[in-house]
């Protein structure tokens, strides 16, 4: 359950100065990182669909990649098809690359049917294919991560968190559905449940256990408004337990939102000293 004060704050926003807004920074970015376009993973989910369309505001030079695998349910990427074809898409401007074999190879060679293992190891390839492609056209790789999932730690280490940049990361993902509807996403991508598509069945929501809604709740109220745990779950009508578990879901995985941590020996250690551009001068 999403609080009404909590939803005037993430969802009665100008959706028209976020879009420019992003658009420009899409745009900047590209030009500033002296590349020509910028590709995007497309799979059907609100996030990718959403920064597909931006990314087609900001410039022409796009290119998208769909990844589907034997977990991929058909109708992500009947839901993919759909977008490009709301972004008028060319045929020189995507492919449709399936990762089956290349991921039964690397579970061959590990010798594993764990399927987070699995599901990780899908992550990556997508990472890797991207990358290809996206030095092949002088591109950067434009990630998808929402706010939500960036927080929570839900994604993968060098999968889809291996991006040059995240367009919509800071926007949770109630804020990306509304902006989704407010973009002429389908309504039935905007309300599909969200999910890695990373093993037949899976969900966020199922695998978190809580609503994006009651989550994103939980998110704002605790780190950017800094209620205390009891009264967020008096606010939000979800149980301690719940509240804390989502809080300690942040806390446990800052190591995957930071670069690698380096161990000082010297004067100066990269990262924790060297913040460039800022010490340019």
């Amino acid at each position: 359950m999403m609080p009404e004060y909590v939803r005037k704050k993430l969802i009665s926003i100008n959706y028209d100065q976020i879009i420019e807004y992003i658009t420009k920074r899409i745009r900047e970015y590209i030009e500033e990182s002296g590349k020509e376009g910028g590709i995007v993973g497309l799979s059907g989910g609100i996030d990718s669909s959403v920064t597909a369309i931006l990314l087609s505001k900001a410039t022409p030079k796009t290119y998208f990649l769909l990844m589907p695998s034997k977990s991929t349910p058909l109708k992500d990427i009947e839901h993919a098809y759909q977008i490009l074809k709301l972004i008028k898409a060319r045929d020189d401007q995507y492919s449709l690359v399936n990762i089956d074999n290349l991921t039964e190879e690397f579970s061959r060679l590990i010798n594993t049917d764990d399927k987070l293992i699995i599901g990780n190891i899908k992550a990556r390839i997508r990472m890797v294919l991207l990358y290809a492609y996206a030095q092949k056209r002088n591109y950067l790789v434009i990630g998808t991560g929402d706010k939500s999932e960036l927080m929570l730690g839900y994604f993968t280490k060098y999968g889809d968190g291996g991006v040059d940049i995240l367009p919509i990361g800071d926007l949770y993902k109630s804020q990306v559905r509304a902006l989704g509807s407010y973009l002429g996403v389908p309504k039935e991508i905007v309300d599909k449940p969200p999910s890695p598509g990373l093993w037949e069945g899976q969900t966020a929501e199922g695998e978190i256990g809580v609503d994006y809604e009651t989550i994103d709740s939980i998110l704002y109220l605790k780190f950017e408004e800094m209620f205390d745990e009891g009264d967020i779950s008096k606010m939000t009508g979800t149980e301690l337990p719940t509240v804390k578990k989502i809080i300690k879901m942040v806390k446990v995985s800052q190591h995957k939102r930071l670069p690698p941590e380096i161990f000082r020996i010297s004067g100066r250690a990269i990262n924790s000293d060297w913040r460039y551009p800022r010490q340019w001068g």
